[in-house]
């Protein structure tokens, strides 16, 4: 496969129409289809259903579809982070979880920016398993995750700083009133849970027994989507405080007491060879931290 050939998918998924996809690519309508259709003929799959007037993914589409916004977003970075000049430029590419404990990372992209103003930062909001898997892959140069975790395979600097546990609910809720939640108020709850591994034995450690009288109605990879199911009365949600502004919104965020708190690593894999920007990044952080 050609990257050329794939920037050529990619802009026909975009603009879901061969001829405006040609348009956007300077090049000739006749030439795309003829490129697709060698391209569906080597993976011997159907890319597209096509329509009279715009054309859809099947199910095997969609997902090379999503395959190919990470292949080109990865050889976007390492072409821009191998064309380095004088100064360091480039970028560096963060996962992270959501958690209060990120703004340690963002001050020091903010200082890193002064020194080096080319470096671009490209921060992307996801849970612990979707950072190990791009950290792999090279996708992610750093990640964010919270504690505990398994981080074997992976050097790591500790965030100072935690975040506390607790439950988002409507602000109308029969548990509103309360300063602080005990575990025990969970055997009572629809409950909406982070999707992502360890959420169950994190349960288990805390309420000392298994979880199998807890009533989990769905999951969710990030808050902001888990809020508004809350907002329309499917659940409440166990989360972290301060992702979601609860200001003058009908929610409420009530943590539990005694306090439950977890901290926060910025991992990387062990041995991975990093860029001028992944470096001058990771060293601008530990200056900052001491």
């Amino acid at each position: 496969m050609e990257l050329r050939v794939l920037r050529y998918f990619q802009a026909v998924v975009r603009e879901q129409n061969i001829s405006r996809a040609a348009e956007m690519l300077h090049v000739s309508q006749p030439t795309v289809s003829r490129q697709l259709k060698d391209l569906e003929d080597e993976l011997g799959l159907t890319l597209f259903v096509r329509g009279t007037r715009s054309i859809q993914l099947t199910n095997s589409g969609e997902y090379f579809a999503s395959q190919v916004d990470q292949i080109l977003s990865l050889t976007d970075k390492t072409l821009q982070n191998l064309h380095e000049e004088q100064q360091i430029n480039g970028r560096v590419v963060i996962g992270s979880a959501e958690a209060r404990t990120f703004l340690n990372v963002a001050q020091s992209i903010s200082a890193l920016q002064q020194h080096y103003p080319h470096i671009q930062a490209s921060i992307i909001s996801t849970n612990a398993d979707e950072i190990r898997t791009s950290i792999k892959s090279g996708y992610f140069d750093f990640g964010v995750i919270m504690e505990p975790a398994d981080k074997t395979d992976y050097d790591f600097i500790h965030l100072p700083g935690e975040s506390r546990w607790g439950i988002l609910m409507p602000g109308d809720a029969p548990l509103a009133n309360k300063d602080h939640l005990q575990l025990s108020d969970l055997a009572q709850m629809k409950l909406i849970l982070s999707s992502q591994q360890g959420m169950t034995a994190l349960l288990d450690d805390w309420l000392g027994k298994s979880t199998a009288n807890i009533n989990v109605v769905a999951t969710y990879n990030l808050l902001y989507n888990a809020a508004l199911m809350v907002s329309a009365g499917v659940g409440y949600a166990l989360c972290f405080d301060g992702i979601i502004n609860t200001n003058q919104s009908d929610l409420k965020f009530i943590p539990f007491e005694p306090r439950l708190t977890s901290g926060a690593s910025i991992v990387w894999r062990k041995g991975q060879r990093l860029s001028l920007a992944a470096k001058a990044f990771l060293q601008q952080l530990q200056r900052d931290l001491d």
